[in-house]
């Protein structure tokens, strides 16, 4: 399919975008920059597109490779081994959550499922007033937001959701829960289904599709299979950040590669960037570095259907209710989001409990099969203080994140609430993912095995595609990493841009929230360092 399909980013090679890295020209030993941005994802595209449209010559340091539409065929088997982190097997120290993470040119932009919410208009509030950002009301983010959406074709999906969304939708209604469609960044697309795996048609407006290139476009330097390795400090200042090759296993390479410039934007996403920071050794006087990284974590039920539901086909992710979160306060008892994410074969194997032939009987009905997964709204609770990012004696990153009985309390009420959705919308049977559950064939044995199970870790399956926090911002200096223009509090030429700064989780899927806020700071970085005003085009 995709070799019909013009590939923009051959297209820039072929034009003499200065790439660097695994297949394309050797990496040079030393470059010097105004900018180094290290990432490529949602904050790191929109800084390397402004930054690069105010002059800036900009250097962007990308540990995963590029890919493009002619490398993206719908298979699971390509996708997970080189667009995501650890081949997809990324886990926290305990090995207890699953963490779904992009390692490639766009970031997580490139795999996720497109859905774009703005940041909750509580979910600011409570940074305000806990976190001394007073400024980062819904009015004031709101200009922000909207260029962002208009830059990334954020709007409405007009097609009637597919099956899997659908029932969502049905027993949400029939149970007199709101429930209303989520906003895509695509245009022209095609509804196959396939975004996780990386989009092959160019619909989906990542990062890899528009702020990159622009910056390509505009002189930028990328340099890809290349993992940010230490910043070096000189007299409280970044000198340059020290680089390696790698493979796209993530296997280091031979050589090294040093990149001089006058300003460092780390956006690596969260557990990347705090991990940089701790390896490079840098400030921390209130401790504040690497703690406080949320997940939003996900539980998830199943239920089968006696009509096909192909819960890989069209657009994922349309519908979603925040009903529970809405009833509950910020601060209390866990809130969580309700969404019907997409299901392909091999992780769905994965994910589904049983072996042998309940699992052989599980894949037959596989056509059959629907889901809905909670996003636990984690970090607005004492209880909920979220994970510590350290490094291992490799350099590597590690994430502890504690599963709490706060936790564990609210992922029991969201197994029902799935449970009760799902037998509403007619499902024929439901099953928790969760070690000791079985299929039940009522709302009544399911409320009864739920209320019955042990929650705790390997026992419930818990993952994460959201990873939030471990350089929070703040407006003071003993609440944050990051000033509330991102820069760092003690280190000057050092800004971070990307979901590290969210002083909580969002509430929402991230990717939208990193977008318009870092819209926001890079519009800012630009003025100071050139005094020139520039904006999304």
């Amino acid at each position: 399919m995709s070799e019909a399909i013009p590939d923009p980013i051959r297209a820039g090679l072929a034009r003499g975008w200065k790439v660097h890295g695994g297949p394309h020209a050797a990496l040079p030993p030393e470059l010097s920059c105004d900018v180094a941005i290290i990432g490529s994802g949602a904050g790191a595209g929109v800084t390397a597109e402004l930054l690069s449209a105010a002059g800036l010559n900009v250097v962007i340091i990308e540990e995963g490779p590029l890919r493009s539409s002619s490398d993206f065929r719908q298979l699971e088997a390509d996708a997970y081994a080189t667009l995501y982190q650890d081949s997809n097997g990324r886990k926290s120290a305990d090995k207890a959550i699953a963490i779904l993470q992009g390692r490639c040119v766009g970031g997580s932009t490139t795999v996720n499922w497109t859905s774009s919410f703005r940041t909750p208009a509580e979910t600011l509030k409570y940074w305000a007033s806990h976190f001394a950002l007073p400024d980062m009301t819904e009015g004031a983010m709101s200009p922000w937001f909207l260029q962002a959406e208009q830059r990334l074709n954020v709007g409405a999906w007009l097609v009637p959701p597919n099956a899997n969304n659908d029932k969502l939708k049905i027993g949400a209604a029939r149970l007199g829960i709101p429930a209303a469609a989520i906003l895509r960044n695509v245009k022209g697309c095609w509804n196959l289904g396939s975004c996780g795996l990386g989009c092959p048609t160019n619909a989906k407006q990542s990062m890899l599709l528009t702020t990159i290139p622009a910056a390509l476009d505009r002189g930028a330097t990328l340099l890809v299979q290349t993992q940010a390795r230490q910043l070096e400090l000189r007299d409280g200042r970044v000198q340059a950040v020290l680089c390696r090759p790698v493979e796209v296993n993530g296997t280091p390479g031979s050589g090294s590669t040093r990149v001089m410039a006058r300003h460092v934007v780390v956006a690596g996403g969260a557990i990347n960037s705090p991990a940089l920071l701790l390896r490079s050794k840098l400030p921390d006087p209130h401790g504040r570095l690497g703690i406080r990284t949320f997940l939003h974590p996900v539980v998830a039920t199943m239920a089968t259907f006696a009509e096909r539901i192909e819960a890989w086909n069209g657009a994922p992710q349309t519908i979603y209710t925040d009903h529970f979160l809405e009833t509950q306060p910020i601060d209390g008892p866990i809130g969580y989001k309700l969404e019907a994410p997409p299901l392909y074969p091999l992780i769905s194997t994965i994910a589904m409990p049983g072996i042998g032939a309940e699992q052989a009987d599980a894949l037959k009905r596989f056509p059959h099969t629907q889901a809905l997964l909670a996003l636990l709204r984690d970090g607005f609770h004492e209880q909920s203080p979220g994970g510590r990012v350290t490094i291992k004696g490799d350099g590597s990153p590690s994430l502890d994140y504690p599963l709490t009985p706060f936790i564990w309390e609210g992922a029991r009420r969201a197994l029902l609430s799935m449970a009760e959705i799902q037998f509403a919308a007619g499902a024929e049977r439901v099953m928790p993912l969760h070690e000791q559950a079985t299929w039940t064939t009522s709302w009544k044995d399911a409320k009864a095995q739920i209320e019955r199970l042990p929650m705790a870790p390997y026992q419930t399956r818990v993952l994460s595609a959201h990873v939030m926090g471990g350089c929070g911002m703040a407006g003071k200096p003993e609440l944050g990493v990051v000033r509330p223009d991102g820069r760092h509090w003690q280190v000057d030429n050092l800004s971070v841009h990307d979901g590290s700064l969210f002083p909580t989780s969002i509430g929402a899927n991230p990717q939208l929230s990193i977008y318009g806020l870092v819209n926001k700071l890079a519009t800012g970085l630009a003025r100071q360092l050139t005094g020139r005003e520039v904006r999304l085009a």
